[in-house]
């Protein structure tokens, strides 16, 4: 579970004018409709506070973009069109190194607005969902080719698939660190991703002993586990007050009597998520008998059968945290940080070389092939599959 995306650039930021009129003022548009959206939310964002971005009024925004969902499509489109492009670029029998770092280097250039892919499922219209796709199966497709010239297995694209995950990672949240040395760190991550052979984890795999699932014995635990699986299904914004009571047998008025909101349905939602997640790492722990690399062996062996556990649950979570008001949302980052501190940790202990701000950028590379991997294999428990995720986690903190 990864905290908010990067700020959007401050105030003092150098913005142009409407006197000046770039000719680059669509993409300038764009650049800063991802900014918002990944800080904002969908629902949340204002083409009003797009316009501010670029210096333009709003009028003058909706001449280029008839409408929000439009500027939306094309943010959702931006950085896979870019990753598609730099790849053309790299002559077909590239070395897998210049294969991922041409796929760094256009992911880190435009980390402040990818956080748009976290909800691009829920939001773009089935024909955008379709072009979209084609492009990023395209981009699958030539990591592919690499990572079996290099390593060959029959994967099924996993480790490309894993291994743009560890590069993604760098947009879903705000750790400070120089670019270069992201490119460094993010690239050495995929290489050893896409390295790894998924089988070994089968061979070393132990145990993972998750809380206990929450069973709903109130009315209020009734109304947030049917809330879940429509927030992940609909996203948030689409689902009404009725379809949550009418699963629960409860009239919408009634529902006040359990929630002031439908937002603090979605606020107890990403809760209990953290909460689950910070009792799994917990009891990991305890249960760990070696030292530091078995300790994040065991963090990343939980997170994975949590992920694959509470596919919804962590969905939920991942993709509308950025909507809950600050009031809200504070609670959830802070549970959020202190799950990443106890990895960093962890980490820092079984790589002693790695500074705070490193341990942390390979932390959530961890966390992007856990996303990556587990859509590859639709989050599917069986024929090993969780084990064969830790085993690329594992891969991508270099252990």
């Amino acid at each position: 579970m990864a905290p908010a995306s990067p700020p959007a650039r401050s105030a003092g930021a150098a913005r142009p004018t409407a006197a000046t009129r770039p000719r680059n003022r669509k993409q300038l548009i764009v650049d800063a409709a991802g900014r918002v959206f990944s800080e904002r939310g969908y629902h949340k964002a204002s083409m009003e506070e797009v316009a501010a971005g670029v210096g333009i009024t709003a009028t003058a925004l909706y001449r280029h973009f008839p409408n929000k969902y439009a500027l939306f499509a094309a943010c959702a489109h931006l950085m896979v069109d870019g990753l598609v492009a730099a790849l053309d670029e790299v002559p077909s029998e590239a070395p897998l190194a210049e294969v991922l770092t041409a796929v760094t280097r256009v992911t880190i250039a435009h980390r402040a607005s990818g956080g748009v892919y976290r909800w691009e499922a829920r939001y773009l219209e089935r024909e955008d969902r379709r072009r979209l796709g084609t492009k990023f199966r395209r981009l699958v497709e030539r990591v592919d080719e690499a990572v079996q010239r290099e390593h060959p297995l029959p994967d099924e694209r996993l480790r490309a698939m894993a291994a743009l995950g560890a590069i993604g990672s760098i947009t879903m949240h705000r750790t400070s660190i120089a670019q270069r040395r992201a490119e460094e760190l993010l690239v050495a991550s995929a290489l050893r991703v896409a390295a790894t052979d998924p089988a070994a984890g089968r061979a070393a795999a132990r145990p993972v002993e998750l809380p206990a699932r929450p069973v709903p014995r109130t009315r209020r635990a009734e109304i947030l586990a049917a809330s879940v699986p429509l927030f992940a299904r609909d996203g948030f914004a689409n689902v009404t007050n009725g379809q949550i009571a009418e699963a629960v047998g409860l009239t919408p008025s009634a529902l006040y009597r359990h929630y002031p909101g439908k937002i603090d349905i979605l606020a107890a939602a990403c809760l209990q998520a953290a909460g689950l997640l910070a009792q799994g790492a917990e009891q990991s722990l305890r249960e760990v008998a070696g030292g530091p690399h078995d300790a994040v062996v065991a963090l990343a062996a939980t997170y994975v059968a949590y992920s694959f556990e509470y596919t919804e649950l962590n969905s939920v979570a991942e993709a509308e945290l950025a909507g809950l008001p600050a009031e809200l949302r504070r609670p959830v980052v802070l549970a959020q940080r202190e799950h990443i501190a106890v990895w960093e940790q962890q980490l820092r202990l079984a790589r002693p070389e790695l500074d705070p701000r490193q341990a942390r950028v390979l932390v959530h590379a961890g966390f992007g092939v856990v996303v990556e991997a587990g859509r590859r294999l639709r989050w599917r428990a069986g024929a090993g599959h969780r084990e064969a995720v830790t085993a690329l986690v594992v891969g991508a903190l270099g252990l």
